[in-house]
């Protein structure tokens, strides 16, 4: 791996040229927001103006992270699927990671507890919450967990679309749910006090992995099925019963919220005043799935965007709706100040600003002191 490897999930496209200046987003951030604390539940960064082999991170990308207003991320760390070699390739993401934030101490904040997240924010620093998004690298071997919790990770997600030793992935046809294995999984993802989340998960997995729940949990990138039918979007029964058991779900920036794969902002916002209607507004958040900068229109983003439609067909990974011709984007709010934008477009739409500091991270921050300590 070299340092973009590990700055850049498995699902962005990121082209890493010719990005917008900072400039041509910059605008002053309103009182409120401006002291918001705002969590992206799913989400990845690059440095595109720093060479491959440089550990510190550019002055550039640090003032336009600052500039999105955005205090923490949930980032991925480890492959996905049923490699052989999937839990080596976790530990090696972790070691990564870990050096590059030992790389910034200036800017980079390793999140253990929800404080360090406050923290983050009280001294304008960026916080990384170390996830998965499968526990393919687990398997039988449970202990596991615990190592991983010691490294770092603390959001574990169950499935990615495809079927592993604990249960189906959305993509899965068959449908058949958790296994007895899924079932020990969660238990001892929840005794080790780490978050359980079931985005990516087959319906019956997370109607089953919702039920087995002692503890609150999350689906932090998602979309509303009721609205679009799509198998990573989840029923409103499933939104439901994760707000019933004290959770949250996080609606995504991605082209599974509307046909055609290439959706408006008027159809985020459908989602989102949906998940509002159906779960509480103590129980939605924000998980875009993408990158933190804006990604430029350009052919160097069209032939990553093939390579790596090209890549996850190769895999399995492919959902309905992905292609060669599609960014994992919501076009209006390619932007660096998407959340602003976003917050002042639903406050139009009649959203009070206590709401509104739920939806971007109030109620990530609480589920995190719930389940990991304040």
């Amino acid at each position: 791996m070299n340092r973009r490897d590990w700055i850049v999930s498995a699902g962005s496209v990121m082209a890493l040229s010719n990005v917008p200046t900072l400039a041509a987003y910059a605008r002053k951030q309103t009182h409120w927001y401006s002291k918001a604390i705002v969590i992206d539940g799913l989400s990845s960064f690059s440095d595109p103006y720093a060479p491959e082999e440089q550990m510190r991170l550019s002055d550039r990308l640090k003032a336009e992270l600052r500039q999105t207003g955005v205090s923490a991320i949930n980032v991925t760390v480890g492959g996905v699927g049923n490699d052989l070699n999937v839990w080596d390739q976790g530990l090696a993401a972790i070691k990564n990671y870990d050096e590059v934030i030992e790389a910034n101490p200036d800017f980079l904040v390793k999140v253990s507890t929800a404080a360090d997240i406050r923290a983050a924010k009280a001294t304008n620093k960026f916080g990384l919450i170390y996830g998965t998004q499968d526990s393919s690298m687990i398997g039988t071997t449970l202990d596991r967990l615990a190592e991983l919790k010691a490294k770092g990770i603390r959001i574990v997600q169950l499935t990615y679309n495809l079927r592993n030793l604990s249960g189906d992935g959305a993509l899965e046809p068959d449908n058949a749910g958790l296994s007895k294995l899924g079932h020990a999984t969660i238990n001892r993802i929840e005794s080790e006090k780490l978050i359980l989340d079931l985005s990516h998960g087959g319906a019956k997995t997370i109607e089953q992995a919702i039920a087995a729940a002692t503890r609150p949990l999350s689906i932090n990138h998602t979309g509303c099925r009721d609205l679009f039918d799509h198998p990573r979007n989840i029923y409103d029964s499933a939104m439901r019963a994760v707000a019933d058991k004290g959770g949250v779900v996080g609606i995504y920036f991605m082209p599974f919220l509307a046909a055609g794969s290439k959706p408006t902002k008027d159809d985020l916002i459908r989602h989102i005043n949906h998940a509002r209607n159906i779960c509480g507004e103590e129980h939605v958040s924000l998980g875009t799935d993408g990158n933190q900068l804006p990604i430029p229109i350009n052919e160097a983003t069209w032939q990553s965007a093939r390579e790596m439609h090209e890549f996850r067909s190769a895999n399995g990974f492919a959902a309905p709706g992905e292609g060669p011709d599609i960014l994992t984007i919501v076009h209006d709010y390619n932007r660096l100040d998407r959340f602003q934008s976003l917050v002042e477009d639903l406050a139009k739409a009649g959203w009070k600003r206590s709401q509104l500091e739920k939806l971007l991270g109030g109620n990530l921050l609480r589920l995190y002191a719930e389940i990991w300590g304040a």
